[in-house]
């Protein structure tokens, strides 16, 4: 009887070695599960910074060039308006002068058109 005992004492302690185990390699498991989900976390927020990066890269320099190009617009504007300006305070008195003369020097004439009736 203290062979069965004693057999039965291995078999307890075997089986009480297998369930240790078992939780270990449970616990090892989830461990792993944990890093590779933080490693997965890391890659993705890695990737995210580097695609936003790229992103703003790129709209500096589409942003930069319209910066340019409404600028470039802002000088010819500029331009044009001084240009208009410029022409127009130095044909101002003869244009004036050819109005006033027009509008001043009437010369009454017969439409060419015009029947007399008789």
């Amino acid at each position: 009887m203290t062979s069965q005992s004693q057999g039965i004492q291995q078999l307890l302690q075997a089986e009480k070695r297998a369930k240790d185990k078992l939780e270990e390699a449970k616990k090892r498991k989830g461990k792993r599960l944990k890093q590779a989900k933080e490693e997965a976390i890391a890659e993705i927020d890695h990737y995210r910074l580097q695609r936003e990066k790229e992103f703003r890269n790129k709209q500096t320099n589409v942003t930069g060039s319209q910066g340019n190009l409404s600028a470039k617009i802002e000088e010819q504007t500029t331009e044009t308006v001084r240009n208009l300006t410029s022409s127009y305070h130095k044909n101002m008195e003869s244009m004036m002068k050819k109005l006033l003369s027009t509008i001043c020097d009437i010369k009454p004439e017969v439409h060419p058109n015009f029947r007399h009736a008789v």
